[in-house]
């Protein structure tokens, strides 16, 4: 029996792909070169943005003849984008031939689906309710197997879901509130990570890492699970993904510059340049604000590298406040960049906001930010 994986979006999207690979072979599958040879195919979907849904839309189409030729073919899509219970639907009634629609908080159910497929069963009644339910009151589950496949890096969620709310992110109605692994159950992964001895990077994954511990009881600090990650012995680096710049604390910058064994590199997402944007974004920091912690940053870290995000054509934004997202860039000097079109998301506030930018004027902005960035760092290396 073969599986074939697809994945879309993010960091967290790879390693929950790891666990989704995990659970199929602890079913007795291993992995096919090609979907063609797949006796399962799984699509891990991302909801950030647009573009992310309608490339899932189209290889999920696409399936339709594969499925006519090998009608045993099981099809399941989970992830971010069906955890939204409006896409879940339109997904089964599009894409009749797909068999499993499960949201993000149902993955360790993902093989009593696929037994439940194989023997027949209707699964009608388990396509709603609950497991399309938003938010899981339960703990996270710590029993789902790993088979990691990125190399000499072991990825390690310490966290999932997410309180910030910013306007225009789906994160948070798709992923849940902020819910941490207790420390003890992070430090075990990690001790039988460096007992393999076959990954030399161990990057912690989050929505926002810096605010790590503040559930628990009593909390734990982010800046104590870095020293404590630090204090085990063996020859490996960790990096983590990705800080808020609201909740970077000194104690955090501190723990960087101090342990040998971080990795000199933050991910810092801006957005934007602008204090009008950043409200409206509802980021809780101003330009000045971002601009301290940088400065905190090359003095403490003289070494880091630091990289960021960026929207543009946020709604309302005019050109002079576009430019403040340049000059910030020019600014900061960052190592790169990664620039998105603002992209509307269903049940955010920023898509319900008078002043949406038009498509040409946001294709615009985002090639002029990504010649900026590459002119900088053309003058960089000079």
């Amino acid at each position: 029996m073969k599986y074939f994986i697809v994945t879309y979006g993010c960091q967290m999207n790879v390693h929950e792909s790891e666990k989704i690979a995990g659970i199929l072979e602890k079913l007795g599958y291993s992995p096919a070169e090609r979907r063609e040879d797949a006796d399962i195919i799984v699509f891990n979907t991302c909801a950030i943005r647009e573009g992310a849904e309608d490339r899932v839309l189209g290889n999920v189409g696409n399936l339709k003849k594969l499925k006519k030729k090998n009608k045993d073919l099981i099809i399941a899509v989970c992830g971010c984008m069906t955890q939204k219970e409006r896409t879940a639907t339109n997904l089964l009634n599009t894409f009749p031939f797909i068999d499993i629609v499960i949201g993000t908080f149902n993955l360790p159910k993902l093989g009593y689906y696929i037994e439940a497929v194989k023997k027949g069963r209707e699964l009608e009644s388990e396509r709603s309710g609950k497991q399309l339910e938003l938010f899981d009151e339960g703990e996270i589950d710590e029993t789902l197997p790993y088979k990691r496949t990125s190399g000499d890096n072991a990825w390690v969620n310490i966290m999932q879901g997410c309180n910030n709310f910013c306007t225009y992110c789906i994160v948070p109605y798709v992923k849940g509130r902020e819910k941490s692994r207790k420390e003890e159950n992070i430090l075990k992964e990690i001790k039988d990570i460096i007992a393999e001895g076959k990954y030399k990077k161990i990057t912690l994954l989050g929505q926002n890492v810096n605010s790590y511990g503040k559930d628990l009881v009593p909390p734990v600090s982010f800046s104590k699970l870095l020293r404590d990650i630090c204090l085990l012995d063996g020859d490996f680096t960790v990096s983590f993904m990705t800080s808020h710049p609201k909740d970077l604390t000194d104690d955090v910058i501190d723990a960087i510059a101090e342990e040998d064994k971080i990795e000199k590199f933050i991910h810092l997402p801006a957005q934007s340049g602008n204090n009008r944007i950043l409200k409206l974004m509802n980021r809780s920091y101003t330009r000045e604000k971002y601009l301290d912690i940088i400065k905190k940053i090359r003095q403490k870290i003289p070494n880091c590298r630091i990289t960021s995000d960026f929207i543009v054509g946020f709604p309302t934004e005019t050109e002079e406040e576009f430019n403040d997202t340049c000059s910030l860039v020019s600014e900061v000097k960052y190592d790169s960049i990664f620039a998105f079109k603002y992209s509307p998301r269903e049940g955010t506030v920023a898509s319900k906001m008078e002043g949406q930018v038009p498509e040409e004027i946001k294709s615009e902005r985002v090639n002029k930010l990504l010649a900026l960035e590459k002119k900088l760092q053309k003058e960089n290396y000079i």
